[in-house]
């Protein structure tokens, strides 16, 4: 199927590289205007997704020259490091809580009254496997992509009736700036086979694949879909972490 946003205007943070940059793409084959907004060069306009200001300014922008506001993919984010609990600051934590779950906050505060206004629309925020248990990323990280699921789930709720949609996409292992160097230190080592070992498909994911679940989320496909966490890691949330030595290998 072709068309999905036909006639939608939509707004894509985090749009410079990754997974922004794919779904700007697939979003615009798809037949939507789209505003993709980032703090680095690459995206359309320049907007810090966890400013107040920022974000108010794109969506304003945007209805003004558009008319609408149709789809809001959150997506910015920043890992902010493996560093362990007591090495990390509170400025460390403020930064990646205000880019990671503050942006997505700022997102439906600011677009919702635009979406119920105009009769509906759906709001995509990007979390993470690791905000559904430990073990996926440093502790910051993983505690604001947790607070982004449960972010969704409380905007559907409070937004009832509007009709508009509040979804989050959880990624698993993909290839990004953000795991660049781990991805990059595999090939230098010749150990690419090892990248997501861990989930049943044994491979990392690709930016396109987390951007057509946020298509679909996005889109009127997914229509009945609200307040939900749609994971795409490869079945790595499937299970605990456990020994190979069952598997059964394909011949």
């Amino acid at each position: 199927m072709s068309g999905r946003l036909t006639g939608k205007v939509a707004i894509v943070t985090g749009a410079a590289s990754g997974i922004g940059k794919a779904a700007v793409e697939l979003f615009r084959s798809e037949g939507a205007t789209v505003v993709g907004a980032d703090v680095s060069d690459g995206a359309d306009v320049h907007a810090d997704a966890g400013s107040d200001a920022d974000v108010k300014r794109l969506i304003d922008d945007v209805v003004a020259r558009h008319g609408k506001l149709d789809v809001f993919f959150a997506n910015a984010g920043i890992s902010g490091g493996l560093a362990s609990i007591v090495e990390q600051t509170a400025e460390d934590w403020a930064e990646i809580l205000r880019i990671n779950l503050i942006g997505p906050f700022l997102a439906i505060k600011h677009a919702a009254p635009v979406m119920r206004a105009q009769g509906g629309g759906s709001i995509v925020c990007t979390a993470s496997v690791a905000g559904l248990r430990a073990g996926a990323g440093g502790a910051a990280y993983s505690a604001s992509k947790a607070g982004v699921i449960n972010l969704v789930q409380s905007a559907a709720q409070q937004f009832a009736g509007t009709n508009i949609r509040f979804n989050a996409v959880c990624p698993g292992l993909i290839e990004t700036g953000m795991t660049k160097m781990m991805y990059d230190l595999a090939r230098e080592k010749g150990q690419t086979h090892r990248i997501g070992e861990l989930n049943p498909l044994q491979r990392g994911g690709e930016p396109i694949e987390i951007a057509r679940a946020a298509l679909f989320l996005a889109s009127d496909e997914a229509s009945y879909v609200n307040g939900q966490a749609l994971v795409v890691d490869g079945g790595l949330s499937s299970s605990h972490p456990y020994s190979p030595r069952y598997h059964i290998r394909a011949e």
